[in-house]
């Protein structure tokens, strides 16, 4: 056990370091990760339950383009996305990184599978038959029966955020707009010509793992019957 713990230390020189931009990456991560994948989680249950409840020409054309989105790797998006953010005019802006995190295509197939599984075709006549629109009936009906779907989707998706960083390597060349996992590796990038970062980086990466953790053990119940179904 080592005589002396450096972890005060290194957090003290963590919150100085930079104006404390450290903790403005670490901002930036829950903003991108946090919104993002509420969003999105929203936006795949309703496609999900659309393509389960409703009938509609060339439904499963569409859903069979929505899994081909599945077989793109993220990697290969990124000049695409680049191209399309510089015409909006919004790259090295926070909208540059947190538009795209709203879409995630295998989150759609998660969703339809889970209102297959929650999600009875005679509740929802129920409702119907009590006059309830069918907003009304997706909110306070559908969305609530497939809540674990949406904690699984959520789950996926913040830590596919949070743990993003090609796309921010693209877009962003502000520093102030890093997510954490970016900024560290601008840090671990100095490291041969300022040893001194060493520490920093293995004490940002610590803390970089504490919202993932508290994230699952948090809604892990949820999460545990999401994938049992």
């Amino acid at each position: 056990i080592p005589s002396r713990w450096h972890l005060g230390d290194n957090l003290r020189q963590l919150a100085t370091t930079g104006d404390g931009i450290y903790f403005r990456w670490y901002l930036n991560s829950l903003l991108y990760a946090g919104i993002g994948a509420l969003l999105c989680a929203f936006v795949c249950i309703a496609a999900g339950y659309a393509f389960h409840v409703y009938a509609f020409r060339g439904k499963e054309k569409l859903f069979g383009l929505v899994l081909l989105g599945v077989l793109v790797p993220t990697t290969a998006l990124a000049l695409p996305m680049y191209l399309l953010a510089s015409k909006l005019g919004i790259v090295n802006s926070f909208w540059a990184v947190f538009i795209p995190s709203l879409v995630n295509p295998f989150g759609v197939y998660l969703a339809r599978v889970f209102c297959a599984g929650y999600v009875p075709g005679e509740l929802l006549e129920a409702a119907r038959m009590d006059g309830a629109g069918e907003l009304r009936t997706f909110w306070s009906i559908g969305l609530r029966m497939v809540m674990p779907g949406y904690v699984t989707v959520f789950l996926f998706q913040f830590t596919a955020i949070w743990n993003n960083f090609f796309l921010p390597l693209v877009m962003l060349s502000d520093n102030r707009l890093f997510p954490v996992s970016l900024g560290l590796f601008a840090w671990n990038s100095q490291t041969h010509a300022f040893p001194e970062y060493y520490p920093l980086v293995v004490t940002g990466s610590l803390l970089a793992v504490v919202p993932l953790v508290v994230a699952f053990v948090v809604l892990q119940r949820h999460w545990k019957a999401g994938l049992t179904a």
